[in-house]
């Protein structure tokens, strides 16, 4: 599995870049990060399980710490942070982001919650 070689946090536009050993390189905005937390509050405890995140268009990333040689956690200024970001689950966030975005824009159309969007 790759490891990362960098981290990158772009706090104005609420992005994250992380570059990993194989040469892959994935960009990653912040609320992507948040509402796919891995954590058992955001996954449930079991397939299926996964709990929509809504109003998360705004948050951002206070603080990074690694978790021995193998995650991090990604403290969010919304107080969440118990997720714990394996090197093997940061790499496939950002290979399947694509996809992974579509889903969530999809479950809040049903949900029927309109995403804030930041003027440009």
């Amino acid at each position: 599995m790759p490891t990362p070689t960098e981290f990158n946090l772009h706090r104005s536009s609420r992005v994250l870049e992380i570059s990993f050993d194989d040469g892959k390189h994935f960009t990653m905005p912040v609320e992507f990060l948040r509402v796919y937390s891995p954590s058992a509050e955001v996954q449930g405890h079991g397939p299926g399980q996964r709990v929509l995140q809504l109003g998360k268009e705004e948050v951002n990333i206070d603080r990074i710490e690694p978790v021995g040689n193998y995650a991090v956690c990604l403290f969010f200024d919304d107080e969440h942070n118990t997720g714990i970001y394996s090197w093997e689950y940061l790499y496939k966030l950002g290979e399947n982001q694509e996809e992974l975005w579509k889903t969530y824009l999809d479950e809040l159309e049903k949900a029927g919650h309109k995403r804030k969007v930041r003027p440009s």
